[in-house]
């Protein structure tokens, strides 16, 4: 089959497909609002204008225009996700700076809303259908391995049955013949990569010496072809590793989490703003009043809880909740157990739908914790599960989180077991090294299904 490739006309695709999805979110949202897909006011006009722009410059800031073949959806769908908390946060300066109050907030949720749905289902459905047609025999890419052996025939094997990757496998060249595809020795790689016209050569280093691979690495630039290295690094069980440069050395970095990235953790920190702001704003303005009434006249003391508790890098901060016990004098720190007298009757209510804990969104909004993230523990607590469990202090990598992967997977109150904390911990340390933002709104998601079910261990 030929190999037709029609890469470079993707750029192109991906941002007249996203501004035609913005621009029909826009008309969708004008009809919901207004009762017709044309705007009624000319403002709204500029309005259009100016989310296109700024959906302009977010898309080659954050580079969607680049989809490496060999990435998972998941990889593609959390690139674009973090791309639209970029724009909503260009948008929401430009408006609080701009203060267009004449425009409908309504108007702009709608708009943002179906943006969304049809930004991800559209490219959803692209990446499914280009793995199809890669698949199928189409656009695919040459390659061949050098070194023959080992981790040489995993990414042979890898490629072979991934189809949809779109690698098609010439052979191996090895200075000694062990199997019917090695093709000749390493000296014969030039003409035949050149008749062949191979795009990619793997170089398997414990095969090749360092001066070969000087002379692949040449012969390779001088042919517009790629080379990778294959390394027995691959094989450390730390999957996040990263290559940094001290001067003109390279160094593998084996401890690697995705929030080490800035971009990663501005995103992260832009959605905590935006999404704990709503909360503020919507919710707890009216909240707290009437929750903190209602506190006050069932049992005296105050309105709020602060307890210390661990954080970031493991420093110590103030969390805050809606008090849920009776004031009382007790230095040791007791978790609470089911049918505890020590909870108020409002108490009750609020840690069972946990309400009690919707004040920690300042914590968020304040920079002290995350929306998600692995739940904070009280300070002695921590320090006896720091004993007992390996790598308990990786969870503190991050900023801990009003939710997190082991709530939304049930596991909520009491830790009564080691079992329970062994389990939660293994969660938070899975969170850590796979973060995401489509895996902070997948939790979230969970999160909020585990409290309309309700849990037995809430309270």
């Amino acid at each position: 089959m030929p190999n037709r490739r029609y890469s470079r006309f993707f750029p192109i695709l991906f941002l007249l497909s996203d501004i035609a999805s913005l621009n029909l979110a826009f008309y969708l949202a004008n009809y919901l609002r207004f009762g017709s897909f044309i705007y009624l006011n000319d403002s709204y006009a500029t309005l259009q204008v100016v989310l296109n722009i700024v959906w302009f410059f977010i898309f080659y800031f954050s580079r969607l225009q680049n989809i490496n073949r060999e990435s998972r959806l998941l990889d593609h769908l959390n690139k674009v996700l973090t791309a639209l908390i970029i724009n909503l946060s260009v948008v929401f300066a430009i408006w609080f700076a701009a203060k267009p109050f004449y425009y409908s907030r309504q108007h702009l949720f709608f708009t943002y809303l179906f943006f969304t749905f049809f930004i991800i289902g559209w490219r959803s459905s692209w990446h499914y259908l280009i793995r199809y047609y890669r698949a199928m025999g189409y656009n695919y890419r040459n390659f061949v391995v050098i070194g023959y052996g080992g981790l040489a025939k995993e990414i042979v094997a890898y490629f072979q049955k991934n189809p949809g990757f779109g690698y098609r496998f010439l052979g191996y060249f090895d200075n000694k013949k062990e199997d019917e595809n090695v093709l000749g020795g390493i000296n014969e790689l030039g003409s035949f990569a050149l008749k062949e016209k191979v795009d990619i050569i793997f170089c398997f280093l414990p095969r090749i010496y360092d001066k070969e691979v000087k002379k692949i690495i040449d012969f390779a630039e001088n042919n517009l072809i790629k080379v990778k290295i294959l390394s027995n690094f691959s094989k450390l069980s730390n999957k996040n590793l990263a290559i940094q440069k001290y001067g003109e050395i390279p160094i593998i970095n084996v401890s690697a989490i995705p929030l080490d990235s800035h971009t990663n953790q501005i995103v992260k920190r832009a959605f905590d703003v935006i999404f704990s702001g709503i909360i503020i704003i919507t919710i707890l303005s009216w909240l707290i009043p009437l929750v903190g009434l209602i506190i006050k006249l069932e049992s005296p003391g105050p309105i709020f809880f602060l307890q210390k508790r661990n954080g970031l890098n493991d420093k110590p901060f103030s969390i805050l909740k809606f008090r849920t016990m009776k004031v009382h004098d007790d230095k040791e720190v007791v978790q609470a157990t089911k049918n505890d007298n020590r909870i108020t009757k409002i108490g009750n209510i609020l840690r069972k739908t946990s309400i009690d804990e919707l004040p920690q969104f300042i914590n968020v909004f304040m920079g002290d914790m995350s929306v998600v993230g692995p739940r904070p523990h009280a300070v002695k607590h921590n320090q006896e599960f720091k004993k007992k469990i390996d790598r308990f202090i990786q969870r503190h990598a991050v900023k801990p989180g009003i939710t997190g992967l082991a709530q939304a997977k049930g596991f909520r109150g009491e830790t009564t077991t080691f079992s329970d904390i062994s389990g939660r911990v293994r969660l938070d340390r899975f969170y850590v090294k796979n973060w995401s933002l489509l895996l902070d709104f997948k939790i979230i998601v969970l999160t909020i299904v585990s409290i309309l079910r309700g849990s037995e261990n809430a309270y």
